[in-house]
């Protein structure tokens, strides 16, 4: 089970924290948070179709997408250059979104890959000069 987020947000380095921003709407989101462990993975350039599936709603988003479970059941995604491996520390309304902060248990990079970002209403991969 997974979701894209409309925004991320690095918040704290002690406490490590972090924020993602979810929607009031989603039905998703209910389930995530019950979880006790929740995976965060920063996509990658090769994410952008992922990215689409991600946001959708009433469709399998993991239908394409190679991934693994932490021992404790957060789920990260394969070619992410970050993972962080969180558990919900606090939600603070805002509008009609959530504001969830996340205390970072563990985190792992992959150099080998850029971020996937999204600028002027599109995802775009971010190359290296």
């Amino acid at each position: 089970m997974g979701m894209a987020a409309s925004s991320f947000t690095s918040v704290s380095l002690e406490p490590a924290l972090v924020s993602v921003c979810v929607g009031r709407g989603s039905t998703t989101w209910p389930r995530l948070a019950a979880a006790g462990r929740v995976g965060i993975s920063v996509l990658g350039g090769e994410h952008a179709e992922l990215s689409a599936a991600l946001a959708a709603r009433g469709v399998d988003r993991f239908a394409d997408a190679t991934w693994e479970a932490s021992p404790e059941g957060a789920v990260f995604l394969a070619g992410a250059p970050l993972w962080l491996d969180c558990r919900v520390h606090r939600t603070v309304p805002a509008g009609d979104h959530d504001i969830v902060l996340f205390e970072v248990l563990g985190a792992r990079t992959d150099d080998r890959f850029g971020p996937l970002i999204f600028h002027l209403s599109a995802v775009r991969a971010l190359e290296a000069r």
